[in-house]
């Protein structure tokens, strides 16, 4: 990922609709398949730490950034004992490892799913977000750093050791004009990362925000048939 685009993407944890909708989504989900009180916890390629207060509700917070700078960030950030920032994980075990939009920055996703499932605790689980639809790569996902976008039978394969607790799309709602925009643009060949990255303002935010929360009920029901992105929780066999 391009410096200037990482620093800016970091920034937009804390506010941008797109970010914040999402923890209330993986929330939902969580709250609704973990059972038990003061789990152990990995966030896996925490970025700026977005997911880690909403986790710690849940258990104890360690949290994995392989990039130094933003690891010293989090240190800074998240001083206390209810979170731990870890420079190394493979020694610990877990009952849950979130990895939020990270198995698409990962050249070899295959060979990282088989070492966390190391350290998983028995029945242990892990729940990813992950972007959807081949056809809607792009360079906005080459400038972020993202090898790939995924499709279900690709994220079926990859955990295929693991049962299956739920895979479903979402961002929905928001679906066919985002995907209309960024055909657009991938058709005329035009580079649009500034603005996808930018915040909007707080207005839109807030509405774009509103919107794609309306899932948070929605995905405690059924799975959703398409969407931007992809969620799958699975279990340790």
């Amino acid at each position: 990922m391009q410096k200037e685009v990482y620093k800016r993407h970091i920034n937009n944890y804390s506010n941008h609709w797109w970010f914040q909708a999402r923890k209330k989504i993986i929330e939902a989900i969580i709250k609704k398949n973990i059972l038990k009180k003061n789990i152990s916890i990995l966030d896996f390629g925490s970025g700026s730490g977005v997911n880690v207060n909403m986790l710690s509700k849940y258990g104890h917070v360690n949290i994995y950034e392989p990039h130094l700078v933003t690891r010293n960030y989090l240190r800074k950030k998240f001083n206390s004992k209810k979170y731990s920032v870890l420079k190394e994980y493979t020694k610990k075990k877990f009952d849950l490892i979130l990895l939020a939009d990270v198995l698409e920055h990962i050249k070899n996703d295959k060979k990282i799913i088989q070492s966390l499932s190391k350290n998983l605790k028995n029945n242990g689980l892990i729940l990813i977000t992950v972007p959807a639809y081949k056809i809607l790569f792009s360079k906005k996902d080459l400038i972020l750093g993202h090898y790939r976008r995924y499709s279900k039978i690709e994220i079926l394969n990859l955990f295929r050791n693991f049962k299956t607790v739920r895979l479903t799309f979402f961002n929905s709602i928001l679906f066919f004009p985002i995907s209309f925009i960024i055909l657009f643009f991938k058709f005329l060949k035009i580079d649009f990362i500034d603005e996808v990255e930018k915040s909007p303002n707080k207005i839109v935010n807030f509405i774009l925000f509103k919107i794609f929360t309306i899932e948070k009920r929605l995905i405690n029901h059924c799975n959703l048939p398409f969407g931007i992105s992809m969620l799958g929780l699975f279990q340790k066999r």
